[in-house]
């Protein structure tokens, strides 16, 4: 008997796309037609939309041999792979399943079709090689090997198929199927959510990857299931290994003889923190003492983190692989175990606490005229949040005023001081969120920065820049090995493009040189405070900076305008502070050198992870985002348009910060996309998109499992 027909069974482009990658998954052998797809799916979609869909995949549109444009073009790309021009890079994967990849020996990414990936992942450390020809927009190639897993760990959903199982995994762009043996399973029953590590890697996109269940999660998912699936999924760990958890139980809390015989002891002296309001790990502290010839001596003092936390140990060994902890939009997932990050390390009021102290003395002028490093003790008087310091700071009134008030005043000539010598003065909008009881998200805001945030971030400068000025100074003809925070000058090809775009905008951007290309960021910073239009360029002009990472050959740092500058003030959440420490601790009285082959290595994972980081972040804000949209659809907000691709344009709603995509398909024309990326055009009606428009949208879908937001445009 005939199936029952729906009444209307039409799916969205996008749910058509996922719809066919779901059944290309179940069957990979399986040659598929349109209208094979239409009877598959029993769905409603025309033969047409099928197609495009089809095409949007990459996937070939006739059954049998494929003589499509689309497939002819590919055998061309095939044959056209230069046999010369081979690049060592990073995978960045996109969305839509394919990737570019970012190369130290190109200024361009390589953008990868995702059938050229050759099972590489996110993250993975691959050998990619170009085609060759003209014509293109921009650098193609194919992915010819895999040099370096970014993590073997995954989350997937168990499935028990005879005697062998099987994990389909959570990320959704996962290239093969997982088969796991009996042995292997650890108990775990179909639809288990497990923790899956990869044994054995397919040779092929076909063949199946081999694993082992390592953690069973259980048959709940929810927030708690997706926020796991991140960290791992970028290559962290959700557990700290029992070795580890042993180490840090037996460790020492409180002060020794031999402390307060080898530190410098300052729990004397006023001293108190700012924080978040939510934060646990307080790992700086200012203390302020006004000397007799009335100068005032600033101690910044950073946990001693490094006393903890000893090389080679199961716990060091713990904290270089993860080498940062992780600030998803509800948690955090620390790079050490809590009672070092919570406990032992945390500056806490009305606890005596080992510190590494960076202190200097201003004079009435508030410029430095003594500086000194070493191990010390302190006392925190008093716990302030970011808010009540900045109460203290507005009213003048208020426990600790006159230090605040004073600390504020040397924290602003600092701050004037190194934008005069060239620091850049733009900031990123980070999103919050605020969670009712079971942790779904009720309200997106923008986190606000006030003064008593930028009176703690100038004294960290102050302290990160000196340590490293030190370090170059102890040798400046054979330089020490050490760890530098580094930022290269900004891509001339995408300053280019902003200067263009800020143009039609009414803005000079000047290139002429380093200085009027800095002075032009802190124009354009200066002018969007008072131009709404102007400041859409800022977003932009973050983007054609390069990215700051760590390296043990120094550059500069170009953003903040500093000669040398590392990291020192965070070395409960990062572990190239650690390093900075130990470096350091070693050659205030000596000369000591770390083997700069060993360094570099490390530095490069460190900044792998701190990437990695990154990514996790930004995909657990776009899942609340989501998750905070779903009960909207219908919904009408105000945004700009934010990106712009070769399928839509990105809009960022202005009321909460969230993004989705008006896709082209939706508007009833083609567009021409320039390789700026920054302006559309409509091959039909000329109509123009342009980053920074101002448009008006209405929530379409979300999907939330992808953490995709589809809008449309509302016409005027």
């Amino acid at each position: 008997m005939p199936r029952p027909r729906k009444i209307d069974n039409k799916l969205s482009s996008k749910a058509l796309q996922i719809a066919i990658a779901v059944l290309k998954k179940k069957h990979p052998n399986k040659k598929f037609s349109a209208s094979l797809i239409k009877k598959m799916l029993y769905i409603d979609n025309n033969v047409d939309s099928i197609e495009y869909a089809m095409q949007q995949l990459e996937l070939p549109v006739k059954e049998g041999v494929d003589t499509s444009y689309r497939a002819q073009k590919s055998r061309n790309n095939e044959a056209s792979l230069s046999t010369e021009e081979v690049h060592i890079g990073v995978v960045d994967m996109t969305r839509s399943g394919a990737a570019y990849i970012i190369s130290e020996e190109r200024e361009d990414d390589i953008f990868v079709q995702g059938k050229y990936l050759n099972t590489a992942l996110n993250h993975d450390k691959v050998k990619v090689r170009l085609f060759s020809g003209t014509g293109r927009r921009r650098p193609e190639g194919k992915i010819v090997a895999v040099l370096e897993r970014n993590t073997s760990r995954f989350i997937g959903t168990y499935h028990q198929k005879g005697k062998m199982g099987v994990v389909i995994p959570e990320q959704v762009s996962f290239p093969f199927d997982v088969q796991v043996n009996p042995e292997d399973a650890q108990g775990a029953t179909s639809k288990d959510k497990v923790v899956f590590e990869v044994l054995e890697w397919p040779k092929k996109d076909f063949l199946p990857a081999k694993a082992r269940v390592s953690t069973i999660l259980g048959k709940e998912g929810g927030i708690n299931l997706v926020m796991n699936s991140i960290l791992i999924n970028n290559g962290f760990n959700i557990a700290f290994p029992d070795e580890v958890e042993a180490e840090v139980e037996n460790m020492p809390d409180e002060i020794t003889k031999e402390d307060i015989k080898t530190r410098r002891d300052f729990r004397q002296i006023t001293t108190f923190t700012i924080d978040p309001e939510d934060a646990k790990d307080f790992d700086d502290a200012l203390s302020y003492n006004v000397l007799e010839n009335g100068n005032i001596e600033v101690g910044i003092h950073i946990a001693d983190v490094s006393f903890y936390v000893q090389k080679g140990t199961a716990l060091d060994k713990e904290a270089i692989s993860r080498s940062t902890s992780v600030y998803l939009a509800d948690r955090v997932c620390p790079m050490l175990p809590e009672k070092i990050s919570n406990e032992l390390c945390s500056l806490r009021p009305n606890e005596d606490k080992r510190t590494y102290s960076a202190v200097f003395t201003f004079d009435t002028n508030n410029k430095i005229v003594d500086r000194w490093f070493g191990r010390t003790l302190i006392h925190s008087d008093k716990r302030f949040s970011y808010e009540q310091a900045q109460a203290i700071l507005d009213t003048k009134e208020g426990e600790l005023s006159v230090e605040l008030l004073k600390l504020n005043d040397i924290a602003y000539y600092l701050r004037k001081r190194r934008y005069q010598h060239g620091s850049i003065s733009f900031e990123s909008d980070e999103v919050r969120f605020r969670f009712d009881e079971n942790g779904h998200p009720v309200e997106a805001f923008i986190k606000n920065r006030g003064d008593a945030n930028l009176l703690i971030e100038d004294f960290m400068l102050l302290a990160n820049r000196e340590v490293a000025t030190f370090m170059h100074n102890k040798d400046k003809v054979n330089p020490i090995p050490f760890v530098y925070r580094i930022h290269d000058i900004p891509s001339i090809d995408k300053l280019t493009d902003l200067a263009l775009f800020a143009k039609e905008l009414g803005f000079n951007f000047n290139l002429d040189t380093p200085k009027t290309i800095i002075e032009s960021y802190n124009r354009l910073s200066e002018a969007a405070k008072e131009n709404e239009a102007l400041k859409l360029l800022e977003p932009l002009a973050i983007r054609t900076m390069s990215k700051a990472e760590y390296s043990p050959n120094n550059i500069g740092h170009y953003g903040l305008g500093f000669e040398y500058y590392t990291h020192f003030t965070s070395p409960i959440r990062r572990y190239s502070d650690i390093l900075v420490h130990r470096i350091l601790d070693k050659n205030l009285t000596m000369v000591y050198r770390e083997d700069k082959a060993i360094l570099e290595g490390m530095c490069k994972h460190i900044s792998k992870m701190e990437r990695c980081a990154m990514d996790a972040e930004r995909e657990s804000v776009k899942y609340f985002q989501a998750l905070y949209l779903n009960d909207k659809i219908g919904e009408e907000f105000d945004g700009v348009i934010s990106g712009i691709m070769d399928r839509g344009i990105f809009v960022e709603l202005i009321e909460n910060k969230c993004e989705g995509l008006v896709a082209f398909d939706g508007l009833y024309e083609t567009f021409e996309v320039e390789s700026s990326r920054l302006k559309a055009v409509g091959k039909r009606t000329k109509r123009v998109f342009k980053m920074g428009d101002h448009v008006r949208v209405k929530i379409l879908d979300v999907d939330v499992a992808l953490k995709q937001i589809n809008m449309e445009l509302v016409e005027a």
